[in-house]
This record gives structure tokens, C-alpha cells and sequence, in this order.
């Protein structure tokens, strides 16, 4: 007779009496909430929310504690409370790309990648014009700004955390401040010290360099967190096999830290790419395809948001939304291609 092998259950996954425990756990909880809301003065969805998490947080601990103990009765109440604060920090966000995309689809048409705004108004009909000039012009300065911010702000990282020299203390202390400069006062740095005494004329590369400022202390701030996290060992391995420092950084540091770095870039554009206060002020929001990032007015999403926002029609609204869907796609693409990217498989 053979004997049937026994597989052992996990100790942390819930069995089937669990699990029914749980679901009836969530019913009763339910439909007290139900009722509560029915017969006091709270009422909506918010009223629900609330009430539900705390009677399933009262009645899971009063069950758990009668059957298996205090520590059960606390264990059930953390896991209440660390789900209910997931749960309101994934709302907000769901909430956001809902609206967006509900209200941001109904100015889809055919021409909207392939057309501008200069035989077009805000306020014309939906089919007329496009974001052409928008992207165009967004992907330009967000470009131009990795360009210029991404070697000073890994720079600025390895001399915190490789050279560690004299002005170590004052650097990281203005990588700090900067970080929370407001946009506008980048705006307008760039306004009072390059525009107007120098070029005298908006442009792309202006509202580039106020984003480069915004971008530098969130690459260099997570560049140094990032070089922080290399074992020491890697270092010291690449000193004793008669390395120089740079070049075990450049070598055996850096490229241990891709990934990371990647994830810098990352969290740089997110802080940027919807940015509207330096591009109103530098870059003078033209309604067609600019090429010359130089010289001459660019478009861009924000522009372009806030302008069809600020003409109030229903037609401009809509395609403001619709700007708005178009470069949380844009920024959506960015990330999944800068993963792809800074992939372990892919360094390798």
C-alpha cells in the first residue's frame, strides 16, 4: 500500500477555513456599514469607506481575539489599518487617471498627432487642429534638460560620495535647498539672468534651463542614495587589482549602479515633464512645429494645457483634458523605456 505524500502548508498562507472566516468577516462588516449609513445622518461613499473598515476591524478583532488570543486580535488590527492606508494612497492616484482618461478621450481624433494649432483656435471645433507641436516641443526641452542634468547631477553624486572633499558639507547642503526651489523662481532666474540681458528672445533652450535647475537636486540627491548602497568590497577590489579610483568608479562602480541611476533619471523627468511656470514665462508657447530649440517660440503640453484651460469654452476644456491624456501617456512611455533600459539583463 502506497502511502500519498503530504504537502506541507506555508505557515503565512491563509487555509480554506481562513479564508471563509475572512469572507464572512467581510460580509458582516459590509452590511453593518450598510445599515449604519441607512439609519444615521452620514451618508455617501465616504460614509461606507469608513464605516466598513471600522467594523471589520472591530469584528475581526473580536473574533480573532476569542478564538486565538490577543496577538491575533492585533495582528488583524495592523493589517486593517496597513491596507486602509494602501488603499488611500491608490485612490487618489486611480481617481486622477480615471478622469483623465474618461474626460481626456473625448478629444481623440485622427489629426491629433499629425496636426498643429496654426490654422486652429482653442475654442474651434474639436476635429480642428492637433498636439503635434506640443509633443514635438515637450519632448525637446525634456530632452535638452536630461541632456544638461544628468552628467552634473551624477557628477555632483560622486564627489559626495567618492571624492568626499573639502566642500562636501556646502554642496549637499545647496543639493538640498535646490531641491525645494519653487518652478517659478527657476522661471524666473533664468528670465532675469539669460533672457533678458542675453538673448532677448524666448526659446526652448530657455525654458531647458530653468527645468535643469528643478531637475539637479532630484538626480543628484538619489544618484548619492543610489552609490551609498555599493558594497565597499567593490571598491577595495578594484583598488588592490591596481585600479585608480576613477577608474574603479568608472568601471566596476558605476556601471553596479545602473539600475539605480536609471531610477534617477526617472524620478528627474516625473519632477519636470509637467512643469508649467518656466515654460509660460521662457518659452512662448507657439502654435506650430518649431525644430530649432534655439531660437524662435516652442510648444509644449503644458503650454498648451493651461492655454486651452484659460480659454473656458467647452471645446478648449476638452482639449485640455485630452493634453493632459496625451503626456501622462508620453510620460508612461519615458519609464517603461528607461526600464527597459537600466535592466540588469540589459547591462549586461
Amino acid at each position: 500500500m502506497t502511502v500519498s505524500e503530504v504537502k506541507p502548508r506555508k505557515p503565512w498562507k491563509a487555509s480554506p477555513k481562513d479564508r471563509s472566516v475572512d469572507l464572512a468577516i467581510f460580509i458582516a462588516a459590509a452590511l453593518l456599514s450598510f445599515f449604519f449609513v441607512d439609519f444615521t445622518p452620514m451618508k455617501g461613499k465616504l460614509a461606507y469607506f469608513a464605516t466598513f473598515f471600522v467594523f471589520y476591524m472591530l469584528i475581526g478583532a473580536i473574533f480573532k481575539f476569542v478564538t486565538r488570543g490577543s496577538a491575533s486580535a492585533v495582528d488583524i488590527v495592523v493589517n486593517t489599518l496597513v491596507a486602509l492606508g494602501a488603499i488611500i494612497t491608490v485612490l487618489p492616484i486611480g481617481s486622477i487617471l480615471i478622469t483623465v482618461i474618461v474626460k481626456g478621450s473625448k478629444g481623440l481624433h485622427l489629426g491629433l498627432l499629425t496636426h498643429d494649432m496654426s490654422l486652429a483656435t482653442p475654442t474651434d471645433p474639436i476635429t480642428n487642429g492637433g498636439l503635434l507641436h506640443a509633443i514635438t516641443g515637450t519632448l525637446t526641452l525634456v530632452t535638452l534638460a536630461l541632456i544638461m542634468s544628468v552628467p552634473i547631477g551624477i557628477l555632483t553624486a560622486l564627489y559626495l560620495t567618492e571624492i568626499k572633499g573639502i566642500f562636501t558639507r556646502p554642496i549637499r547642503f545647496l543639493v538640498q535647498a535646490m531641491s525645494g526651489v519653487p518652478s517659478i523662481v527657476a522661471g524666473l532666474f533664468i528670465l532675469s539672468a539669460v533672457l533678458y540681458p542675453i538673448t532677448k528672445s524666448y526659446s526652448g533652450f530657455m525654458g531647458s534651463l530653468a527645468l535643469t535647475i528643478l531637475m539637479i537636486p532630484t538626480i543628484a540627491r538619489t544618484s548619492e542614495e543610489v552609490l551609498l548602497l555599493i558594497p565597499n568590497d567593490l571598491r577595495e577590489a578594484g583598488v588592490a587589482l591596481g585600479g585608480t579610483q576613477w577608474r574603479t568608479v568608472a568601471m566596476i562602480v558605476l556601471p553596479a549602479a545602473r539600475s539605480g541611476l536609471v531610477t534617477a533619471m526617472i524620478l528627474g523627468v516625473a519632477r519636470i515633464a509637467g512643469e508649467t511656470a518656466p515654460i509660460l514665462l521662457l518659452t512662448g508657447g507657439a502654435d506650430t512645429v518649431n525644430p530649432n530649440p534655439f531660437k524662435g517660440p516652442i510648444g509644449s503640453l503644458p503650454y498648451y494645457i493651461w492655454k486651452s484651460f484659460a480659454a473656458g469654452s467647452t471645446e478648449s476644456i476638452t482639449r485640455a483634458w485630452t493634453g493632459l491624456l496625451v503626456l501622462l501617456g508620453i510620460i508612461l512611455i519615458l519609464f517603461t523605456l528607461a526600464r527597459i533600459l537600466g535592466n540588469r539583463k540589459v547591462a549586461r
